[in-house]
C-alpha cells in the first residue's frame, strides 16, 4: 500500500541558540578539564535528550548545592541563580562556573541598576521558572514584583512614591508581553525600559519562523521539553496562527492519531533541543510517509558567546 503524500515545512531559525550552546561545552569542558564526577546545580538546559548524554559522561545533576561534595566542581545552569548560590559556594570553598547565559545576566545586570537607584522593579515572567527565580533574586526580598499576565498589569499596585523600571524574563512570548508592556507604559508612564529587550534574539527568531510557516501548515511538531519556557511559546504562537500545535520531547513520543491524514505538517524545535532530535523526528515521518520537505529561513543566526576564562585558558592550553 502507498505510502500518503507529506509535505514538511521546517522552521529555521530552530533548535539550539548560543546561550545553550555556550552552556553544554562548559560542561564538557569541565569533565575534560576535572574528569567525572562534575556537578551541575539544575538541568543545564531543558531537554532530557542533552542532560542524559551529559550524565553518561559523568555530569551529575543536583537541585542544591548541599548535595554536592565540597571538593567537587559545580557548574551553574544557563537560567541563572539567585545571588545567594554563589555566595554559598564561596562560603564552602567551592569551585564553581556559571553556566548563566550572558542574555540572562543582562537582565540581571540591569536589576543591580535599578536597585541601585531606588526603583521597585517589576518582572514580566512566569511564577516558578528558573529564571525568573534567579532574576529575583538577585535582590532583596520586597524589591521586585512579579507580573506574569495583562490582568497582573492592570492590577499591581507597587509601593507608593516609588520610582519603577521593569526587566523580563529572556524566554517569553513577544506578543504576549508586547501587551503586557503596552499596559505598564499606559499606567505608569514614567517607568524605565530596558534599553534593549529582554527576550532573547533567539527566542524571537524562532517565534518569527513559526509565524512565517503556520498558516501554511496542518498541525506543527514542537520539539521541546514541556518545562522549556521558549518551547511552550512555540505552541502557543503556532496555535494563534491558526495551526494547532503540540510539543513532544523526541519522535517516540509523537501521537499517531493526531498527525493522521496530514497533508503538511510545520516543524520547529525549542532553543535547548539538538536538531538530532530533528532529524529523528523527520525519519519517523519517513515511515509514514512520502514526504518532501522545505525549509523557510527568516533570520540567519551567527551569535557566538565567550566560555567563562577558567575554561577559555584550560581550551587553549
Amino acid at each position: 500500500m502507498a505510502k500518503p503524500d507529506l509535505n514538511i515545512v521546517i522552521a529555521n531559525p530552530r533548535g539550539f541558540c548560543a546561550g545553550v550552546d555556550r552552556a553544554i561545552k562548559i560542561v564538557e569542558l569541565a569533565l575534560e578539564r576535572f574528569g567525572a564526577p562534575v556537578y551541575v546545580r539544575h538541568e543545564i538546559v531543558h531537554n532530557r535528550y542533552v542532560v542524559e548524554g551529559l550524565e553518561r559522561r559523568g555530569a551529575v545533576f543536583v537541585e542544591e548545592l548541599d548535595e554536592v561534595p565540597a571538593d567537587a566542581p559545580v557548574v551553574f545552569s544557563a537560567h541563572g541563580v539567585p545571588k545567594s548560590v554563589p555566595e554559598d559556594a564561596e562560603q564552602r570553598n567551592m569551585f564553581y562556573v556559571d553556566a548563566t547565559c550572558p542574555l540572562v545576566s543582562k537582565v540581571h545586570r540591569e536589576v543591580e541598576r535599578h536597585d541601585r537607584t531606588g526603583r521597585h522593579i517589576l518582572l514580566i515572567g512566569h511564577s516558578g521558572h528558573p529564571e525568573v527565580v534567579g532574576t529575583m533574586g538577585q535582590v532583596e526580598d520586597g524589591k521586585m514584583t512579579l507580573i506574569e499576565t495583562v490582568a497582573d498589569a492592570e492590577a499591581v499596585e507597587p509601593p507608593h512614591g516609588e520610582q519603577l523600571a521593569f526587566v523580563t524574563q529572556t524566554t517569553l512570548s513577544v506578543d504576549d508581553t508586547k501587551s503586557i508592556i503596552e499596559v505598564l507604559t499606559r499606567r505608569f508612564p514614567d517607568i524605565e525600559m530596558p534599553k534593549k529587550e529582554d527576550i532573547c534574539y533567539a527566542t524571537t527568531n524562532r517565534q518569527e519562523a513559526v509565524k512565517a510557516i503556520a498558516d501554511r501548515c496542518d498541525k506543527m511538531i514542537v520539539i521541546g521539553a514541556s518545562n522549556s519556557s521558549n518551547s511552550q511559546r512555540l505552541v502557543e504562537v503556532s496555535k494563534k496562527c491558526g495551526s494547532d500545535a503540540r510539543l513532544f520531547p523526541r519522535a517516540e513520543a509523537l501521537d499517531w492519531e493526531w498527525l493522521s491524514g496530514l497533508r503538511s505538517v510545520g516543524i520547529t524545535a525549542g532553543a535547548s533541543a539538538p536538531e538530532v532530535l530533528v532529524e529523528e523526528v523527520i525519519d519517523a515521518l519517513r515511515a509514514h510517509y512520502n514526504v518532501t520537505i522545505e525549509e523557510v529561513t527568516t533570520a540567519r543566526e551567527d551569535v557566538i558567546f565567550k566560555l567563562p576564562a577558567s575554561l577559555r585558558e584550560e581550551e587553549a592550553a
